[in-house]
């Protein structure tokens, strides 16, 4: 290996602008780096785990036969099962061989009890949200830190942005051409390792910024302060219909689970003579399955009980939740449990556009297109892993054999055009806050500490 460097100050405008983008690129790497490749084994566990063995129980296998008992015996077995409990929820069969699902609450602890549909007995309980895709989910959305860990990934997602941009500029293809920069050389030693991670950079890095946007969406800052908030779904759309003190986010329970549209939206209240003809006759577990029926929700679907004198009836169909593979088909429609009205009906059409991109987004993000978008977006996690385990061997090639020092590229003294940076560095910070932040913390650190102890500097650098 050939020694580098790593104080050579480069030659010309365009290279010192080279080496500011690589100097930028390997810090917002060595940050990076441990947090995509969570992301990635944890976003592919999930994938297959959904694919093979559902979530939640949903693939319990049953023998279909020619007579459905009433969903009110279903859920009666349901509870049975569990002394005291209360029920929840209710989803539907995806198919005519999986059991039906109930979800029993009883002092604080949510339970799954899968019911065989055709004779209402039991087949199996467990405890909600406790197999291995919510112990990877619970890693890939807040590295089980919480607000903590939701900070962290946020921080991570933002800066990845500043990773791909610089990325794509070093890449860009200037004097050897498009087909040095889309197809790999396989020269041997480091040029192989650059081509490669090169290659692979600048064919994810759309793919990469629509999976870092997406999941941005849900963070705590940019998603649900600056995005969210002004694009849900307005509930004054419901023509004059009670409204209560609860928003729809108030359903989710350890997972994401109503869509991003309507999370901060405010829920339908029962108890009034609003909202359009639904249930005429009793308003029961069943009349009001019926009317999902009738309304259109076939197959799989979700019913929520009211828990209140206020409470609603809500039927949801929700790809995001594996309900169904077309984002374009997710429905929520409340229902008044006292007239059996129906006081709201969200469509996919009804969303702003920022709720729609979300939608179909987020079904893209977690791969519930299909099969295809399964094996999709495991392609996407090998070439995100790739990456980061190729920047590894890169630095390893090019670091001083004999030096003690991080190695980063050097920093050029006079920096053409770094008004035009700095600009850039600006307009980064005030779309994504979280990376502002931390680029603001690196150059604090740099000015305050790093100048002052030059010993750690050297080895910084």
């Amino acid at each position: 290996m050939t020694p580098t460097d790593i104080n050579a100050q480069p030659e010309g405008g365009v290279n010192k602008l080279y080496f500011a983008a690589w100097r930028w690129h390997f810090y917002a790497g060595l940050f990076v780096i441990p947090f995509l490749s969570i992301l990635a084994i944890t976003g592919a566990s999930m994938l297959w785990i959904a694919w093979v063995d559902g979530r939640d129980g949903e693939r319990t296998p049953v023998v279909q036969q020619e007579l459905v008992m009433p969903v009110s015996t279903q859920a009666e077995a349901a509870l049975a099962a569990i002394p005291q409990g209360t029920l929840k929820q209710y989803v539907a069969p995806r198919t005519a061989d999986v059991a039906a699902l109930f979800r029993v609450d009883h002092d604080g602890d949510a339970t799954m009890v899968a019911v065989d549909p055709y004779t209402a007995t039991v087949i199996e309980t467990f405890p909600r949200r406790s197999g291995w895709y919510d112990f990877f989910d619970g890693i890939h959305s807040d590295l089980m830190l919480g607000v903590t860990g939701d900070r962290m990934l946020e921080t991570a997602a933002s800066l990845s942005l500043v990773l791909i941009a610089t990325g794509l500029y070093m890449w860009w293809p200037r004097e050897a051409g498009w087909r040095t920069a889309l197809v790999p050389s396989f020269r041997r030693g480091r040029a192989m390792w650059k081509s490669l991670h090169g290659v692979v950079g600048i064919w994810l890095s759309f793919f990469l910024v629509f999976f870092l946007i997406s999941g941005l969406a849900w963070a705590g800052i940019w998603g649900g302060k600056m995005v969210q908030a002004w694009s849900q779904f307005p509930a004054e759309k419901w023509d004059n219909v009670p409204l209560s003190d609860d928003i729809h986010a108030s359903m989710n329970h350890d997972r994401r689970e109503v869509p991003w549209a309507l999370e901060q939206t405010r829920m339908p209240a029962s108890g009034s003579d609003a909202g359009i003809a639904g249930v005429t006759t009793a308003v029961t577990l069943d009349t009001v399955d019926a009317l999902a029926r009738k309304i259109g929700f076939d197959a799989r679907y979700q019913l929520n009980v009211p828990q209140s004198e206020t409470g609603v009836w809500t039927l949801s169909r929700d790809s995001m939740n594996t309900d169904s593979v077309d984002p374009m088909s997710d429905r929520t429609v409340h229902v008044d449990q006292h007239t059996g009205k129906i006081l709201a009906d969200v469509r996919f059409e009804d969303y702003s556009l920022a709720g729609k991109a979300m939608a179909v987004g987020i079904a893209l993000h977690m791969g519930t297109l299909g099969f295809w978008s399964v094996i999709a977006n495991t392609i996407v996690c090998l070439s995100v892993l790739f990456l980061c385990a190729s920047s590894i061997v890169l630095w390893w090639k090019r670091r001083p054999a004999s030096a003690h020092r991080l190695s980063a590229p050097p920093m050029p003294k006079e920096l053409p055009l770094w008004q035009g940076a700095v600009l850039v560095g600006l307009g980064i910070s005030m779309a994504f806050p979280m990376a502002g932040l931390a680029l603001l913390t690196v150059l604090t650190f740099d000015l305050l500490i790093l100048s002052r102890l030059p010993t750690l500097r050297r080895r910084l650098t």
